[in-house]
């Protein structure tokens, strides 16, 4: 149609080879499979996972399962948030984001998932305190769901039913699960959380909360304009 630039969004918010190197270089086999490398330009979107657009829906998502147990009059000392995402194999994460920054173990992939998520749940609880519920503290972590290949292959630990065994084990009532990780209800949401995860919930006696993906949110939505805006006028990062 006579572009020479075109935009790539990928709606994957982490660092990590799958969620964007190879987006990058299959945008690279395209040009050249079709002769128009040095003719048409490709440029990415880059990752997303700090942006509010993709925060706030999860924020609201945290304080809402929060908010409604609290009125169910669940004990919140006895309530683990779990927050889950993709496992990668262990070498991938350590290359995963920029070499020369120390990200510590797990790479900029777990760094960037960490970080998010302490986010959450500080501006989680800060709005249940906002909005005068007397909240404690409340225990999160870091999981990982949908593993895939060899058993002999590291991958990020820990698993998500192991975490929910070792909660219930410590005398957790309730866990709350987060799908930070992703952005809308597909199969690895849908099978590993929504049944996986809340069949493991049962058996070990304790009750199962999911919270939503952004999904088709507006202010997910907007982010994302807002991203392809900043893109288009050469925002820095």
């Amino acid at each position: 149609d006579g572009h020479r630039t075109i935009l790539g969004l990928a709606t994957s918010a982490y660092s990590s080879f799958s969620s964007c190197r190879q987006y990058r270089e299959d945008f690279a086999k395209a040009l050249d499979a079709t002769g128009l490398w040095g003719q048409v330009r490709i440029d990415k979107v880059a990752q997303f996972f700090d942006a509010p657009g993709f925060v706030a829906p999860f924020v609201t998502g945290v304080a809402d399962a929060l908010r409604e147990l609290l009125a169910a009059g669940t004990d919140l000392a006895a309530t683990r948030v779990l927050f889950a995402t993709h496992s990668i194999p262990t070498a991938d994460a350590e290359r995963s984001g920029p070499r020369d920054v120390d990200w510590g173990e797990g790479g900029a992939y777990a760094a960037q998932h960490l970080a998010v998520s302490e986010v959450i749940m500080q501006r989680a609880l800060a709005t249940l305190r906002d909005e005068g519920a007397d909240v404690p503290e409340v225990e999160w972590q870091l999981v990982y769901q949908s593993r895939s290949g060899p058993p002999t292959q590291p991958w990020l630990e820990p698993d998500i039913n192991d975490a929910i065994g070792e909660h219930a084990a410590a005398g957790a009532t309730t866990i709350v699960m987060v799908p930070v990780g992703f952005v809308s209800d597909h199969m690895e949401v849908m099978w590993d959380l929504d049944t996986e995860a809340m069949e493991t919930c049962e058996e070990h006696g304790v009750a199962g909360v999911r919270v939503p993906t952004p999904g088709v949110d507006p202010v997910y939505v907007s982010g994302l304009v807002d991203l392809i805006e900043e893109r288009l006028r050469g925002t820095p990062a």
